[in-house]
């Protein structure tokens, strides 16, 4: 679809394969316009600057959800134009979710997360993680040649936030389905089939967690599960609540960090000098890891509501206009960074924005990261060398970023 800017068109077709491979060519001339570029595929008005982004990200005028402030029939037609109707449990547990929620339910559940998610909290999940990576790796290690993320990669968060959460690990699977067939549907370009799916996955996935809620009643552990029961049995959160918030918590354990690991692991594949670089400095990888989110940042697209007429890179706009924050193209911004292109485990300072901004900021970041810091560490002890066999294809879309598959070659050390 060309993009009407000032200039030659932009060609942007983020379901395209070429985008999915390369889309920063196409960010950096959506960057160089100078403006907001609008994008009639979502009726929105796409930012690239990481100063235009960040602001909004951080404005409290700016919101991700506005039906409060919508009539019914207004409400409707948003929902039937997002082609998020017509999904009970989806309408019930996804769409008022914490991540889709403002004002007081939001915070509310937020500051209960916020209490779980703390770095000191996270930190002492390590020597769980660290087993379960080395339980991994010793499955693959005689390989020789592995698919890193449909033999690794895919296998850990899930199993991680699982095992935070209380959930049983042969379970964690099919957690890991439910949770893809609802994020694919965030995505452009969606279908009724994708809808289908969506809503089929959070009955289930409601089923399931309404199961393992009775059973925590009835036996408390010492799980995250238990806890959300807590607050909801103290007045601080409704039922529905507690099943939204796991849903949530499980759906955003996985993809993102799968993700972010194939494409953390290319980058290295690709900047084989940085590679050596964090080999004979494991001091790097906290550094290395924060690269790769910006590098490549994993969830490159969220989208805010102005509440209140704006005005942004020069541009006037209305009350209800809907901007797309591409975080994928503002963490290559040379505004900020040097190089942007280039891939830099020493980068500092590194204040990207693949986390997000404001009261929508990742709570699960902390978490995200010392995964990814047990992988790497792991790897660069247990392998010598790692070979890219082939070049990887990349998820198409807008609001996910990751390799499908990434085939390489293991040298044990």
């Amino acid at each position: 679809m060309d993009l009407p800017v000032s200039g030659p068109p932009i060609q942007f077709d983020p379901l395209s394969a070429d985008f999915a491979q390369d889309p920063y060519p196409v960010y950096a001339a959506m960057r160089d316009s100078g403006r907001a570029v609008y994008y009639a595929g979502e009726d929105t008005w796409m930012l690239t600057r990481i100063a235009d982004v960040e602001a909004v990200a951080l404005d409290k005028t700016m919101l991700r959800v506005i039906d409060d402030r919508l009539g019914d029939a207004e409400r409707r037609a948003l929902k039937v134009k997002a082609g998020m109707h017509d999904m009970p449990y989806h309408e019930r547990y996804v769409q008022t979710n914490m991540l889709d929620s403002e004002g007081e339910a939001h915070d509310r559940q937020r500051r209960l997360v916020f209490r779980e998610f703390t770095p000191v909290l996270v930190e002492r999940q390590r020597p769980m993680i660290e087993a379960y990576v080395d339980t991994l790796l010793d499955e693959v290690a005689d390989k020789r040649e592995i698919d890193f993320i449909g033999d690794f990669a895919a296998h850990i968060p899930g199993h991680v936030i699982g095992r935070v959460i209380g959930v049983p690990d042969q379970d964690c699977p099919q957690l890991r389905i439910w949770s893809e067939d609802v994020v694919r549907y965030y995505n452009v370009g969606r279908t009724q089939e994708q809808k289908q799916a969506a809503e089929a996955a959070v009955r289930d996935f409601c089923d399931y967690l309404n199961h393992l809620i009775d059973e925590r009643t009835r036996r408390p552990r010492d799980d995250l599960l238990t806890r959300l029961i807590a607050y909801e049995q103290a007045g601080e959160a409704s039922r529905d609540e507690t099943i939204s918030l796991a849903m949530l918590i499980l759906m955003a354990g996985h993809g993102s960090t799968i993700d972010v690991l194939g494409s953390g692991l290319h980058a290295l594949l690709r900047f084989p000098g940085e590679h050596r670089r964090l080999r004979a400095d494991p001091g790097l990888t906290r550094q290395a890891v924060q690269e790769m989110f910006r590098f490549e940042s994993p969830l490159p697209y969220f989208h805010r509501f102005a509440t209140e007429h704006t005005t942004i890179a020069g541009q006037a706009f209305d009350a209800g206009t809907r901007f797309g924050l591409l975080y994928g193209a503002a963490n290559r911004d040379p505004d900020r960074f040097a190089e942007p292109d280039r891939f830099d485990t020493t980068r500092t300072p590194n204040r990207h924005i693949a986390f997000g901004g404001g009261v929508h900021f990742c709570l699960g970041n902390h978490l995200s990261r010392l995964d990814m810091m047990v992988v790497f560490t792991a790897l660069n002890t247990r392998f010598a060398a790692i070979e890219l066999l082939e070049d990887p294809v990349y998820k198409r879309g807008l609001s996910v970023r990751g390799p499908v598959a990434l085939k390489v070659r293991l040298e044990a050390a």
